[in-house]
C-alpha cells in the first residue's frame, strides 16, 4: 500500500523498509497532522523506528527500521558514517567552485538557520560534483561525510548558490514548485549483504528536464564515481 501524495514504498526487507518521501512532507507529526512516520505505521500496520531523517523540503530515500534491535544497528551505522548517502540539488548562479569539498564547523544563526564557520573542530564535510543543465542553473551531486542539521543546504549557500526553492537559505520571494533537494542514493552493508538503492526525483519541473535526465545517466552509480580528493 502506498500514498501517492506523501511517499512511495520502494522496498520491504525483514529488518527495514525504504520509501521515497515526497517534498513538503513533515517527517514527524506537527501542525495537527500526521507526519510521514505516523502515516507509514498506520498504512502498513507495523511499528517503525526512524534511524535518520529528511528535512520537510527534501524528497527521496528514507530508511526505517522494523525493530528496536535493527534500529540500534542502523543508528550506529549512520552515526559512524557506514551508510553512504547521495543527494541531488539544483541551484541558480555561479558557484565559488564547481566540484570539490565544503568543510567547516556549523554554528547557529538567525531564524533557525545555520552558517558555515571557518573553524574545523567538528566540521560538516561534503563532497560534490556539479554540471550545468540550463543557462544559469546547475545540478549538484552531493555526498555528505557527516550528518549535520541543514548540512547540504548550508554547504551550497556557502558556495554562493542556495538551493532552488529553499526559502530559508535562499530568496524567499523566488517562487518554485518545490525545494530542489533530493535524497538520490543509499549504499550500505547489512547482515553480510550489500544494499544499494537509487531513486531519481519524481516531482519538480526543473528535475524533469532532458538535461537533468542525461546527467543522471552519467551519475547512475554514484558509489562508483571517482569522487574529488582533498
Amino acid at each position: 500500500m502506498t500514498s501517492p501524495d506523501n511517499y512511495r514504498l520502494l522496498a520491504t526487507e525483514a529488518d527495514f523498509i525504504v520509501v521515497d518521501k515526497a517534498p513538503a512532507v513533515h517527517f514527524h507529526s506537527q501542525d495537527g497532522t500526521a507526519g510521514l512516520v505516523a502515516q507509514l505505521e498506520a498504512d502498513l500496520n507495523i511499528k517503525l523506528y526512524p534511524v535518520h531523517r529528511l528535512d520537510t523540503m527534501t524528497s527521496g530515500l528514507l530508511l526505517l527500521a522494523r525493530s528496536s534491535a535493527a534500529a540500534a544497528g542502523f543508528t550506529a551505522m549512520f552515526s559512524q558514517h557506514q551508510v553512504q548517502k547521495y543527494y541531488l540539488a539544483l541551484a541558480a548562479g555561479k558557484p565559488k567552485k564547481k566540484q570539490g569539498w565544503v568543510i567547516g564547523d556549523m554554528g547557529k544563526s538567525r531564524r533557525g538557520m545555520y552558517k558555515l564557520l571557518r573553524t574545523t573542530a567538528n566540521p560538516a564535510i561534503t563532497q560534490f560534483f556539479s554540471q550545468s543543465v540550463a543557462e544559469g542553473l546547475r545540478l549538484y551531486l552531493l555526498k555528505p561525510l557527516s550528518g549535520k542539521t541543514h548540512q547540504l543546504r548550508v554547504a551550497l549557500s556557502s558556495l554562493g548558490v542556495p538551493i532552488l526553492g529553499d526559502s530559508l537559505y535562499g530568496d524567499a520571494q523566488t517562487i518554485t514548485d518545490r525545494g530542489y533537494l533530493h535524497a538520490y542514493g543509499l549504499e550500505f552493508h547489512w547482515q553480510g549483504q550489500v544494499f544499494r538503492y537509487l531513486c531519481p526525483p519524481q516531482t519538480g519541473c526543473q528535475f524533469q528536464t532532458p538535461a537533468v535526465a542525461n546527467q543522471l545517466q552519467v551519475w547512475g552509480e554514484p558509489w562508483s564515481l571517482n569522487w574529488p580528493q582533498r
